[in-house]
């Protein structure tokens, strides 16, 4: 893809998929077309079993200004509908998520950020939800997902006012779960991602459904831990001080 045009790349290197948002005419803002193609490309990846880990990012300095307002007009498009679309699509994601922040994380770029499983920033990193700016009523399930972040006294201040926050302060109230020194961002996240892909994906997908409230699916995962005898590879591997070699996967 042509890095000026506005578009999603993806690279997947040692079990770990990165997602990179990039507009960089208008500082990753997303496109119609990029809130559209989101879905289908996780879904892709999902369903690749060299991926383990997804990271979601943005090209540059910038991680999201949001959606492209120019998009807003378009009559053939409903960009709400596409952008919960894309979030659903991100939040539902089997693995672990990680959004790696960096600049501006505003508008559709912080309701992304929200659906990913954890969020590491970099000091300087600036967020904010805006739809009181444009009179848009945000979606009841970001708004949902925004309030179990932070909790309903930050998740009010940020949809009434529109105001950007700082990293100190996102941190604070569980926007984001990291905020590492400039410079030390990709060193952080690249060695928590090969942590997180060495891990057992069964133990990630059962904890990433139980936290979001399922309960009736013990015996479920009880039964797959059985079966693909990892409780047994990860005592081993422990009583004989080596890497475990889990074997169940999320993949086909």
């Amino acid at each position: 893809m042509d890095r000026t045009e506005p578009g999603l790349e993806h690279t997947v290197v040692d079990g770990v998929a990165t997602v990179v948002i990039s507009n960089p005419a208008k500082r990753n803002a997303m496109t119609a077309a990029m809130w559209g193609a989101l879905p289908g490309l996780l879904e892709r990846l999902a369903g690749d079993p060299a991926v383990r880990v997804l990271v979601l990012t943005g090209a540059g300095n910038t991680f999201c200004a949001g959606a492209d307002i120019s998009s807003l007009r378009d009559p053939a498009h409903d960009p709400q509908a596409l952008a919960v679309a894309a979030e659903e699509a991100l939040a539902a994601f089997p693995g672990p998520t990680l959004a790696v922040i960096r600049g501006y994380c505003v508008g559709g770029g912080s309701q992304l950020a929200a659906a990913c499983d954890l969020r590491f920033a970099e000091e300087g990193a600036s967020f904010g939800v805006t739809p009181a700016k444009l009179g848009i009523v945000y979606a009841a399930s970001s708004t949902r997902r925004l309030v179990a972040l932070t909790g309903p006294a930050t998740a009010k201040h940020l949809l009434f006012s529109g105001e950007l926050i700082d990293t100190a302060r996102a941190l604070r109230t569980g926007l984001v779960d990291e905020v590492l020194p400039t410079g030390e961002l990709d060193k952080r996240v690249d060695a928590y991602v090969a942590t997180l892909a060495a891990r057992s994906q069964l133990t990630q997908a059962a904890a990433k459904e139980f936290a979001t409230g399922r309960e009736d699916r013990d015996a479920y995962w009880a039964e797959q831990a059985r079966r693909s005898g990892d409780t047994a590879e990860g005592v081993a591997a422990f009583l004989e001080r080596r890497a475990p070699r889990f074997t169940w996967t999320t993949g086909p």
